[in-house]
């Protein structure tokens, strides 16, 4: 990647016309109750209300109407076992053209489901990088698919940059945005929506202690990747992309880290106060704003919730 050029505002325009009939305008919501427990007030942006249950639906469908018709019939393939996978499905059917997806074995259940119920098509593989990997190589060989990656390419950004675009739309004078933060897709485009339509809005990224590589990736002034994450928040496991940090770079204010105590206690606080089903990733950046009151203090600060597919069975509390 030679000379890097953003997706423009222009760009974001198109992206939200192209995916408009694919996906839903979602609500902000609001509650009295959190505002004072924060001590600023805040607004949620509810993707977790989004078709699949995730903002990956965005980038997903502009990713997909964006491919050249003379290789659209030929499908599109990808590896993953999160909101990506079914989103990628789910788009593909949209179009009516197939889509392959590479999935470990030990995928939880109800992902499989997901991409199954979207028509997808499941190539299972070992729970390795490499294997994932080697089988998409493969998989794109024999089928002549377009491989889209989960969040690492300017189609995928551009798509997810829609949703600040229409946050900031409902909520134009936001001092501060939050998103969570894994590959950077949705942070990326939160802060090229913010960049082009609030110049004032601050925006932070929220990541979890225990897979903290886009932290300190922000500190370091250059990519550091991922490895052994743990924490609760699932969604947030992978390494920052690369078109992601350059973008993050330029763009964030600052990446916040919560430990996963903080993160239970605000995905708690979200279900009694919201009464709405978020992922513990989901929950990330309300944490973040609790555990630094002092940097939001008496503002309007914006949240994305940026999923709700989480496995009730395992809830945390």
């Amino acid at each position: 990647m030679d000379i890097v050029h953003f997706p423009s505002l222009e760009d974001i325009n198109q992206a939200s016309k192209r995916i408009a009939p694919y996906i839903h305008r979602t609500p902000i919501l609001k509650s009295s109750a959190i505002d004072h427990m924060a001590q600023c007030n805040l607004y949620f942006k509810c993707e977790n209300f989004q078709k699949v249950g995730a903002f990956k639906a965005r980038g997903a469908a502009n990713a997909v109407l964006k491919l050249p018709k003379a290789i659209l019939p030929n499908g599109v393939a990808t590896h993953s076992s999160g909101n990506h996978a079914a989103a990628l499905a789910k788009a593909a059917s949209q179009v009516g053209i197939p889509c392959h997806i590479v999935m470990p074995r030990t995928a939880p259940k109800v992902k499989i489901s997901a991409v199954e119920g979207y028509g997808g098509n499941i190539i299972f593989c070992e729970p390795t990088l490499e294997a994932r990997e080697l089988t998409l190589q493969e998989v794109v060989k024999e089928t002549g698919a377009s491989f889209i990656p989960p969040y690492d390419h300017w189609d995928i950004i551009e798509g997810q940059a829609t949703c600040a675009m229409e946050f900031l739309e409902d909520r134009p004078h936001l001092d501060a945005l939050l998103a969570p933060v894994g590959g950077g897709g949705l942070l990326a485009g939160t802060a090229l929506s913010s960049s082009y339509l609030s110049t004032n809005t601050k925006v932070y990224g929220a990541e979890p202690e225990g897979a903290d590589d886009a932290y300190r990736s922000f500190q370091a002034g250059k990519r550091i990747l991922m490895v052994e994450p743990k924490t609760i928040a699932d969604g947030l496991l992978t390494s920052l992309g690369e078109r992601n940090f350059m973008v993050v770079m330029e763009l964030v204010e600052d990446i916040l880290t919560v430990n996963d105590e903080e993160i239970i206690d605000a995905m708690r606080v979200i279900y009694e106060r919201l009464k709405v089903v978020v992922e513990p990733s989901c929950a990330v950046p309300l944490a973040a704003v609790f555990s630094r009151k002092e940097l939001f203090e008496g503002k309007e600060v914006g949240i994305i919730l940026s999923g709700g597919n989480v496995d009730l069975s395992k809830l945390p509390f």
